[in-house]
């Protein structure tokens, strides 16, 4: 996968100013190494995507329709959102055909699998249309072993007071960072955005239950020998009544070395109040989270990173001095004034590990 080279039409019709739904063109948009060359949302068409989500790092015409797009030479179209559930919404099937029917490859993130639905592989054996379901992890994911507790590498695992809180871009943020730093690190895919960023990966919430820690080891022991950091897309929340199954099985079946805490700071109730849980203090967070591993492999928090994005850059700021002298750890969020300080944090606790260095000049 990853030396397919594509121009993605991202399908977002109705979600693309919706920065939870619309998760997976966002995150194609600022991470990915793809162009996208248009959007198809009929709600913004004649717009430039700037004009709708300033500050994503990117710009593409908005059109209303998969036949306008076509005008600029696509090779896929992206389901661009992540919708409770995880089913097509109704109005994107047309969009969808008219893409297969143009011989498009579809790149599909959702739960419902395209390859499963006659009607689009019906008229992708037509077209010679390609379907790609991300989600589908492969067909020989083994039971947890314990190899991954020999794995050389640092292993980083992101956590999260809550689902869709920023976890893969704080990872992805941070491989950055220590790449630029000269660190060898490498970013794992857990989920179907990052997969579709990285070209690799495990959707680890397809994986049947017993089988997500051999999943997660999996991942972490297919890392190249040469890395000396791997940084691991946390998934879910171990205080998510919903998706709590998926965390633990990352956390336990990556054998972590250090944690990352994320939080988004305008976030008060699990899930926007879904399920009416509200969420600890991060001080307490950092303990639960400690604790759960301390009986099988230690892992501590070494760092919290903040999604500010609704604050002010002045608000954001004291928000991160505030958790920061709250739980003693290195704060920051590294999305919106990037990975450096976090990922020296994180250089400087992997000291303490045992394992080996990463051989980097660092600059705390």
């Amino acid at each position: 996968m990853t030396s397919t080279v594509r121009r993605y039409v991202a399908l977002t019709d109705g979600f693309l100013d919706d920065v939870h739904h619309a998760k997976t063109a966002y995150g194609v948009l600022r991470y990915g190494r793809d162009d996208v060359v248009a959007i198809v949302d009929p709600k913004f068409a004649g717009c430039r995507l700037h004009d709708v989500v300033p500050g994503i790092g990117r710009d593409a015409p908005v059109v209303a329709t998969v036949g306008e797009a076509l005008a600029f030479a696509p090779t896929s179209l992206l389901i661009g959102v992540a919708v409770s559930g995880g089913a097509l919404p109704p109005v994107f099937r047309n969009h969808v055909l008219a893409a297969i029917d143009a011989g498009l490859e579809i790149v599909n993130g959702l739960h419902q699998f395209m390859a499963w639905d006659p009607e689009f592989a019906a008229r992708a054996r037509a077209s010679g249309a390609r379907l790609w379901d991300v989600r589908k992890p492969p067909d020989d994911v083994p039971l947890m072993s314990g190899a991954a507790y020999g794995v050389p590498q640092t292993v980083v695992l992101a956590v999260g007071s809550d689902c869709a809180v920023g976890k893969m871009s704080v990872m992805l943020e941070l491989a950055a960072a220590a790449q630029a730093d000269g660190g060898r690190a490498e970013f794992v895919a857990t989920g179907q955005t990052g997969i579709i960023i990285a070209g690799r990966g495990i959707c680890v919430d397809r994986v049947i239950s017993d089988f997500v820690s051999g999943a997660a080891e999996q991942l972490v022991t297919s890392v190249a020998p040469e890395a000396a950091f791997t940084f691991v897309e946390g998934q879910g929340s171990i205080i998510h009544p919903a998706f709590a199954a998926v965390t633990y099985g990352l956390m336990f079946g990556c054998a972590p070395d250090l944690l990352v805490l994320c939080h988004d700071v305008e976030r008060k109730l699990i899930g926007d109040g879904e399920f009416d849980v509200p969420i600890p203090d991060l001080p307490a967070l950092v303990q639960l989270h400690e604790a759960t591993l301390a009986p099988i492999k230690p892992a501590p928090c070494v760092a919290v990173a903040l999604n500010t994005r609704v604050l002010s850059p002045a608000q954001a700021q004291a928000h991160i001095h505030q958790v920061q002298a709250q739980t003693g750890l290195p704060t920051d969020d590294a999305v919106r004034f990037g990975g450096g300080k976090l990922w020296r944090a994180i250089n400087a606790a992997s000291r303490r590990t045992g394992k080996r260095l990463a051989g980097t000049a660092t600059h705390s």
